[in-house]
């Protein structure tokens, strides 16, 4: 305990938290946890926990943890090349090789893969590429990028802006300007609650169009949205949504950036959102799936089109003023070739598909009637339960009674179960590992029933 507690202690002492209430932290006011060891689907702390991890860190370790055929990848590349960059023409087996099984998995239209480490740099990565894109086709003006309410593109600063979420504007001067939001395909949360899906899809279209004749569009260079919106509450799109929104980018010549930083590589049940809804987009944003996390690696998947362009803006100007240096890096590229093809011989994308269904299912089944129920959703291996005050006429908890996040704290307390309590509203949110089976998905879904009525009766 004495080690526990000096970890501890320099814990709150020297580490600086991402998403943490820091002042309640250096106090020691919350809960600090160290986690030690990991297999499938729990993680251990120092103190001897078993914890089941119903939200796959966050939403990454797709594999599950503790596969060795990744880490092995991982020790032999470190001890053959442990680093070498990508810059001017340079590669290595692994970057190269992955870049293949990336485009082989890949929707057809895509043409070549620009390595980072993070979702949050892929999509800064995505928007200077756009700009430069119109630049080159003599389009200086043609710059906005629309995102959306409660879409979830990273913590930077470009990023952080396209992120349409309060607790990541609030007090950082953002959203930079150029950046715009327009209406989150959120049916449960319609203001108009006599709205059928498909109005509500017109509403959508007709908000996004309205914007554009606003702004122009000629001053518009991009769309970037989540195939199904993720931290912003785990919300797959209305039926028609992304054909009804593609039609009018296309109509106004408005590049589609697909962030599929949580969706890439299975978590739907398909290896990708876009073909899994039927959308094709000009830019992907890959991270979390594609190394399940056991390295730092993510990826900004070109299309044909954009990179014809590319292409003439170097022989126009040079060498492109892009990149960082651990773009591509070898150790990461390893973990994501051995994570995909872990992930194909195991068959764990029709696993997320076939468990993810069957966790939605039952889930529904157990907690439809709740009184403070009001909405069960998901798709693949990912699932929400929305909390309400008043079922029948909508009405939601007031923020400050953080019921959410009580929720989210019983069902660990009492069943050691791991579910993250969502920003921007009552939403308790799963997204498993894809190698959870219908039995951990039984456990995971008693647990929910025994917090929820816990916590609200």
């Amino acid at each position: 305990m004495l080690k526990n507690d000096q970890l501890d202690s320099w814990d709150r002492d020297n580490f600086f938290h991402p998403s943490t209430h820091l002042a309640q932290h250096a106090r020691g006011e919350s809960p600090s946890r160290i986690i030690k060891t990991a297999s499938g689907v729990h993680i251990e702390d120092r103190d001897g926990n078993k914890l089941l991890d119903a939200f796959a860190g966050l939403y990454c370790v797709n594999a599950g943890y503790g596969r060795q055929e990744i880490a092995d990848a991982i020790a032999a590349q470190a001890k053959e090349l442990a680093y070498y960059h990508s810059y001017v023409g340079h590669g290595t087996e692994a970057s190269i090789t992955l870049s293949k099984m990336i485009l082989d998995r890949a929707p057809a239209n895509m043409s070549k893969v620009y390595f980072g480490l993070g979702g949050s740099d892929a999509n800064e990565t995505n928007i200077k590429l756009i700009w430069y894109y119109n630049n080159i086709l003599g389009r200086p003006e043609k710059k906005k990028i629309i995102s959306r309410w409660r879409g979830y593109h990273g913590s930077g600063l470009m990023t952080g802006s396209l992120t349409g979420l309060e607790l990541f504007h609030k007090k950082f001067d953002l959203p930079l300007a150029g950046v715009l939001h327009t209406e989150a395909p959120y049916y449960y949360r319609r203001k108009n609650l006599e709205q059928s899906e498909a109005q509500f899809v017109a509403h959508c279209v007709s908000d996004l169009e309205a914007q554009i004749a606003h702004e122009g569009a000629d001053t518009i260079a991009a769309f970037i949205g989540e195939p199904l919106l993720g931290t912003g509450g785990i919300v797959p799109p209305p039926a028609g949504y992304w054909p009804a929104i593609q039609a009018v980018l296309n109509r106004h010549d408005i590049l589609l950036i697909a962030d599929e930083v949580v969706t890439g590589f299975g978590r739907l049940g398909s290896m990708f959102g876009a073909d899994h809804y039927g959308f094709e987009a000009d830019i992907i944003t890959i991270a979390k799936g594609l190394t399940s996390a056991y390295a730092p690696l993510s990826g900004s998947i070109i299309s044909d089109k954009v990179w014809k362009v590319l292409e003439q803006g170097t022989d126009e100007n040079g060498p492109i003023g892009h990149g960082w240096t651990y773009s591509a890096h070898p150790i990461g590229a390893a973990a994501g070739v051995a994570n995909l093809k872990l992930i194909e011989d195991l068959n764990l994308v029709e696993n997320a598909g076939n468990v993810g269904a069957y966790l939605n299912k039952t889930m529904a089944e157990a907690l439809t009637d709740h009184p403070h129920v009001g909405d069960i959703r998901g798709e693949g291996m990912l699932c929400a339960v929305e909390f309400v005050q008043d079922k029948d006429n909508r009405t939601f908890f007031d923020a400050a009674d953080k019921i959410g996040p009580q929720v989210s704290a019983k069902l660990l307390e009492q069943d050691s179960v791991i579910a993250r309590a969502m920003p921007q509203g009552d939403i308790l949110g799963f997204a498993p590992p894809f190698c959870l089976s219908k039995d951990e998905a039984d456990t995971v879904v008693a647990a929910t029933l025994r917090a929820v009525n816990s916590v609200l009766g």
